[in-house]
C-alpha cells in the first residue's frame, strides 16, 4: 500500500491549439515536477489541473498518458470526482487499473445542501463499485468551490468504515482549524493543507505534507521546508516558498501558474488555459515575472 507524503504539487494542464490536453508537454512537465522542479508527488488533474473543464474522454486520455509514460505511478495521484456519479465511478476505476497511487474524489458539486448522510452514501457506492486496491481514495474538501463540504464527522465514519482504502483528504478550504482538527480526530488517514506554508508546522499538527498549485513553480524550497522542517533553515525555505505563493495569489491563480510555468519551460503554449478561464493579460503576466523575479 501506498501512502503519498510530502510536497506533492496539483500540477498545471498544457492545452493545445484545440483544447485538448497536450500529452509531451503533460509529461514533461510531471518529470520535472518530480526532478528539478522539487515535489515528492504530483496530484493530476485537480483544481489547477482544470479536470471540471475537461471531459470524461480527455481526462482518461491524460492518464492513460501518464500510466505509460514510464514515470513512476506510486508517486502520482489524480483528480476523479464529478457531478455524475457514474463518471465518478469510472475515472475511479480507471485510476485503479492504470496504477495511480491515489484517486482524489471531489464531492458532487452541483446540488448544494446535500446532507451528510447523503455524501456518505454518494463516496460509499463509489468506494462499493471499484474497491479499489492500487489507489487510495483521498477525499477533496474544497467548498469554497464545490459547495459541498466533507464534514469531519462524515470523513471519520468513511474511514472507519473502509481501512486501508480511505487514506486521506486534501483540504483547500484555508480554514487550518479544520484540517488540524482532522488530523486530530482522524489520525490514521493523511491530512494535506494546499498552502506550503504549513509545511514547518506539520509535525506539530500530524500532516502529511502538503498539495498545493503553486509547487508548481516554489517546489525545489517547498521540499527543503519538508524536509528540514523544525529547524532554522525549514523556517526561512519555507517564508520564501509562501512568499511565491502570496506573489501568485495576487492574480487570478490557476492562469498565474500557468504564466509562471510557461517560464520556466520557455514555452508560451503553457499561458493558455481551457475555457472558461482566460488567460493573464500581457500587462498581467509581465507585473507578476517582475514580482517573481524581484523575490530571488
Amino acid at each position: 500500500m501506498t501512502m503519498l507524503s510530502g510536497v506533492i504539487a496539483a500540477a498545471t494542464t498544457p492545452i493545445d491549439a484545440r483544447g485538448e490536453i497536450d500529452p509531451d508537454r503533460l509529461v514533461g512537465h510531471c518529470g520535472w515536477l518530480l526532478e528539478t522542479g522539487g515535489c515528492d508527488a504530483v496530484n493530476l488533474l485537480g483544481t489547477t489541473g482544470e479536470a471540471t473543464s475537461f471531459s470524461v474522454r480527455q481526462r482518461l486520455a491524460a492518464m492513460t498518458t501518464i500510466s505509460q509514460s514510464g514515470l513512476p505511478m506510486d508517486r502520482f495521484m489524480v483528480g476523479t470526482g464529478a457531478a455524475a456519479i457514474a463518471d465518478a465511478i469510472a475515472l475511479t476505476q480507471a485510476a485503479d487499473d492504470l496504477g495511480f497511487a491515489g484517486a482524489l474524489l471531489v464531492p458532487p458539486f452541483y446540488y448544494k445542501g446535500v446532507g451528510e448522510g447523503a455524501l456518505i452514501g454518494y463516496v460509499q457506492r463509489i468506494i462499493d463499485a471499484v474497491r479499489p486496491g492500487k489507489a487510495g481514495l483521498y477525499l477533496y474538501h474544497i467548498p469554497q468551490f464545490s459547495g459541498v463540504p466533507y464534514p469531519i464527522d462524515a470523513v471519520e465514519r468513511l474511514a472507519d468504515g473502509n481501512p486501508d482504502i480511505l487514506r486521506g483528504v486534501k483540504d483547500s478550504s484555508g480554514d487550518l482549524s479544520y484540517a488540524r482538527e482532522l488530523a486530530r480526530r482522524v489520525p490514521k488517514i493523511a491530512v494535506f493543507p494546499s498552502s506550503e506554508g504549513t509545511l514547518a508546522s506539520a509535525d506539530e499538527h500530524g500532516f502529511a505534507g502538503c498539495i498545493s498549485a503553486t509547487t508548481n513553480v516554489n517546489g525545489a524550497l517547498a521540499q527543503v521546508a519538508w524536509r528540514s522542517r523544525g529547524t532554522a533553515a525549514g523556517r526561512e525555505a519555507g517564508a520564501e516558498a509562501l512568499a511565491v505563493r502570496e506573489t501568485l495569489s495576487k492574480f487570478p491563480l490557476v492562469p498565474a501558474v500557468k504564466w509562471a510555468v510557461s517560464t520556466i519551460h520557455h514555452d508560451p503554449v503553457w499561458k493558455q488555459p481551457q475555457p472558461p478561464l482566460v488567460s493573464l493579460t500581457p500587462d498581467q503576466g509581465s507585473d507578476l515575472e517582475r514580482a517573481l523575479s524581484a523575490l530571488k
